[in-house]
């Protein structure tokens, strides 16, 4: 019995890690939740009056979710730094409030100052959103210099609370941040292996759906192994291990994508395309029968349930696991393949180097393992993991980058943007109403962070806009439910300030709506509610959406295709230098920092494709650029996947016995790497010249290379294959990307 509670409690917790990797939307809802909570009890102890308690919530969510930096030390610097600004922004608030003009050219200049010190990473932006918060916290409750020492003492008493909770009662070191985030690695790993499974059992009728499940599953894998990159010089001892964690992720995530392609291919009647894994929506190839109908496909379905029990088990295998391990691993030797189909038996292949990467992911994040049950195909596996981790070598070189200056910086130039919006967004604003117009300001300041252009910024205003409609009457509803009782008016606060930090990254239009419904509750406790206010807001936010807008695009423009070609120029390039490193270290070049490579690769990637969310949200008017853009992003994967591998596969050179280096591969993808970076040129500037380049297979040409030599070992066809698919890739962005190529 208590076997059954544990594994519930163990499944349980894998889908909480699985949907909240590291559980950062947890800890930053808990933190805040924790820090208003805390302010509160103490100010209620002290006696406070609604109008300080309400500034005492305020000022403790300020301090809390504007620090960013993920070491404790700098998390406390700045939590100190940022009381006295706190402290200054509210004095000043309290003594303008009467002086319109000069009030509102400060509160201009502040925002200026407050986006621009973004420029200084994540203390100056912290800082700057402390400073802005708490000035227009001295205008919601309405602050006046007579009340500054209350005032004053109720923002000391929430920053405290904010340090306590931060520190003592919801800690979050980055060791123990990177430790949940590779438990939300195995849980999604897991999960992905069971949508293959899924996609192996599925019937003609049901494999678009399974399709789908795979597609996102592996697209939520790429997500967690890109947030383990982005911890690992916080969260580990020293550079070594980040380096082994990181290449051991990276083997898993290969791994796991290229099972789940050889999964589809085994069911289609065709190999199947990579681009169907990364194009949402792209049809499902045709496909008979469920692949687990005859004796091989239900060893295949066997094993890969075995797979997945492997992924999900933590510690010590145990002799029964140890066994199925050994027979997984042993499927990377040719002899031990089960009689099948030539592409159920790559589904057996594919298995086995997925197993390798357990066991070696295994040991980067456990430590060493029982060997006592190893076979020697096990054994050699170690021993290959072994020679591979000896390898790894710390020394890391960061390439110098080119500092934009003036208004090139975007920084500045957002400052300015933010600046003119917020003075157009306050003259506006006291037209509607001379006592709420800062909501019009807040909106302007909101739909200008984490964004680069003009359409990132129309996107987020429209979702702005549309939450606080909806949430308009959330308020009303609460408003009525609460019907004037203090604390439980609280109670509903800080339930929906959880909600709106649990869900903020996930939804803005969310966040906004659970913000809004906040506010009717704290005009109730303000006791200056009323429907007529909350109407206002809705105005009042669509007058800074509109407001941003017209800055954005006015002042100092960053068109979202002028934004969207530079990253994908950088993603090309990035490209182009992966590919070069891969290919070049195995035709015997010398080692190169390939892992460094294919995450700077990802990571521009990311950043491309939140880039092109304007151009592919739902709403956008303009359906054949949607389409380009979600066509190409699915290329770009594609490419990424492909060079992925190749980089995984360069750096097994050194120590995999089966693994050789081949000069003729530097001449044959030669033309690959070519156009990238021509394809790159063209999209830098249109009036580039050059084209594409096609003709024979790459394979051909190795052939040619070698007098007619037509077979090469199952590494070497692997490496074959993902060149193949990287040409016929690059290939296929010549076209959308409107750069010539040869006719056939």
């Amino acid at each position: 019995m208590r076997a059954a509670e544990r594994s519930v409690r163990a499944r349980l917790r894998d889908r909480v890690m699985a949907s909240d990797p590291g559980l950062l939307r947890l800890t930053a809802g808990l933190r805040t939740v924790g820090a208003i909570a805390l302010a509160l009890a103490v100010l209620a102890a002290l006696r406070a009056d609604v109008p300080h308690l309400v500034a005492g919530a305020m000022a403790a969510m300020a301090a809390t979710f504007a620090i960013r930096e993920k070491q404790p030390a700098a998390q406390a610097v700045t939590l100190a730094l940022g009381l006295p600004v706190a402290l200054a922004s509210v004095s000043l608030g309290a003594a303008l409030n009467t002086r319109v003009v000069v009030g509102d050219v400060f509160f201009v200049l502040l925002i200026f100052c407050a986006v621009y010190g973004r420029r200084f990473g994540d203390r100056g932006t912290a800082l700057g959103l402390i400073g802005f918060q708490v000035y227009f916290l001295s205008l919601f409750v309405g602050a006046k210099p007579s009340a500054l020492p209350a005032l004053c003492g109720v923002i000391t008493v929430a920053f405290a609370c904010s340090a306590v909770t931060r520190f003592a009662l919801v800690p979050a070191t980055p060791a123990r941040v990177l430790l949940r985030l590779r438990r939300a690695f195995r849980a999604r790993l897991a999960q992905l292996v069971s949508a293959q499974i899924e996609l192996l059992d599925a019937g003609p009728h049901e494999v678009g759906r399974a399709l789908e499940a795979v597609r996102e599953g592996t697209a939520r894998l790429h997500e967690t192994a890109l947030m383990i990159q982005g911890r690992l010089e916080e969260g580990t001892p020293d550079e070594s291990v980040a380096r082994l964690v990181q290449r051991r992720v990276a083997d898993a995530e290969i791994a796991a994508e290229r099972l789940g392609l050889l999964v589809l291919s085994a069911r289609g009647a065709e190999r199947a395309d990579t681009l169907t894994l990364h194009l949402p929506g792209a049809p499902a190839p045709s496909v008979g029968r469920p692949a687990g109908a005859d004796e091989a496909g239900a060893a295949l379905r066997r094993d890969l349930m075995a797979l997945r029990l492997l992924v999900e088990r933590v510690g010590d295998a145990g002799t029964g696991l140890a066994q199925v391990r050994n027979r997984l691993l042993g499927y990377r030797d040719e002899e031990n393949l089960p009689a099948a189909a030539p592409a159920v038996q790559d589904v057996f292949r594919g298995i086995g180097e997925a197993a390798r990467a357990v066991l070696g992911l295994r040991i980067a994040l456990d430590g060493p393992q029982d060997e006592s049950d190893d076979t020697p195909a096990t054994t050699r596996s170690r021993e290959e993991l072994d020679a591979e981790d000896a390898a790894i070598d710390a020394g890391e070189d960061d390439a110098p980058q080119e500092e934009q200056t003036g208004l090139r910086r975007p920084t500045t130039r957002a400052a300015v943007q933010v600046a003119v919006g917020s003075a157009l967004a306050i003259a506006g604003g006291e037209l509607l109403s001379s006592q709420r117009w800062y909501w019009a300001v807040l909106t302007c300041w909101i739909v200008f962070l984490n964004t680069a252009s003009t359409g990132e910024i129309l996107v987020k205003g429209y979702r702005r806009l549309l939450g606080t409609v909806f949430g308009v009457a959330a308020g009303a509803l609460l408003a009525g439910l609460a019907g004037g009782h203090t604390w439980t008016s609280f109670a509903l606060v800080l339930v929906l300030l959880f909600a709106m930090f649990y869900t903020a990254p996930l939804s803005y239009t969310l966040m906004s709506f659970f913000v809004t419904a906040m506010l009717g509750l704290l005009y109730t406790l303000l006791q200056t509610y009323s429907v007529d206010v909350l109407v206002l807001r809705v105005e009042e936010t669509a007058l800074g959406a509109a407001c941003g807008i017209v800055a954005a695009a006015l002042v100092l423009p960053v068109h979202t295709d002028r934004r969207t070609n530079e990253l994908l120029v950088t993603v090309l390039e990035r490209l182009a230098d992966v590919a070069e490193a891969a290919v070049g270290q195995l035709s015997g070049g010398p080692a190169d920092e390939l892992l460094d490579k294919a995450r700077d690769l990802d990571q521009a990637l990311a950043e491309l494709r939140a880039a092109t969310q304007p151009l592919t949200h739902p709403v956008t008017p303009l359906r054949a650029r949607r389409s380009t853009a979600q066509y190409v992003v699915a290329l770009l994967e594609t490419c990424a996947y492909h060079a992925r591998s190749l980089a995984a596969t360069a750096e097994l050179l050194p120590t995999h016995p089966s693994i050789a280096a081949d000069p003729r591969l530097r001449g044959a993808a030669g033309r690959t790497v070519r156009n990238i970076r021509t394809i790159a040129a063209r999209v830098a500037d249109e009036g580039a010249g050059g084209q594409v380049e096609s003709g024979p297979s790459i394979a051909s040409l190795l052939e040619s290379a070698t007098s007619g030599t037509s077979r090469y070992g199952r590494i070497t066809d692997r490496v074959l294959r993902h060149l193949e698919r990287l040409d016929e890739a690059v290939l296929g962005l010549a076209r959308p990307l409107k750069v010539p190529a040869p006719r056939p």
